[in-house]
């Protein structure tokens, strides 16, 4: 099991934080303008069984994600899991955590891979390389609306 984890302080409280994470908007506010995603349908919010479905793209080639949440605490964390996808595996827990009237947002995946053993050094290095730069974006706009600074 691979894993990747990231984690900043966000100058807004907790119940700010998750609130802004109830949009409808969400998937289209925290996906980064660079990556190949369409935002095929969102069903639900934060709560158990709410659905994403996504189209990537792997060069021309489309796949199709499906994410499910599966655990919801109201301002403390939500998680969501792969239901369908590219990879064998998926859980992303989204962490809430009070710190002195700010917000530590973390964001924890477990992930395996499709392929076999011996390419999967290269492909975490790549995929975890990915994830960060996805989630710095994500933390940088979070930061911004959540402390009402203009994104753009």
């Amino acid at each position: 099991m691979l894993s990747f984890t990231h984690s900043s302080i966000i100058n807004a409280p907790v119940e700010k934080v998750w609130e802004f994470h109830e949009r409808q908007d969400i998937l289209q506010l925290l996906t980064p303008p660079w990556q190949p995603v369409q935002i095929i349908r969102r069903e639900g919010g934060l709560e158990p069984g709410a659905v994403s479905e996504f189209r990537l793209w792997l060069g021309i080639i489309p796949l199709t994600w499906i994410a499910r949440h599966t655990e919801c605490e109201t301002y403390k964390i939500f998680v969501d899991t792969q239901e369908e996808g590219p990879l064998k595996f998926w859980t992303h827990r989204h962490i809430f955590t009070h710190r002195d009237n700010k917000t530590l947002l973390t964001d924890d995946i477990n992930y395996e891979l499709p392929c076999g053993e011996w390419s999967e050094p290269l492909l975490e290095w790549w995929v975890n390389s990915r994830l960060r730069d996805m989630f710095l974006y994500r933390h940088e706009v979070t930061q911004k609306i959540c402390t009402n600074i203009p994104i753009y």
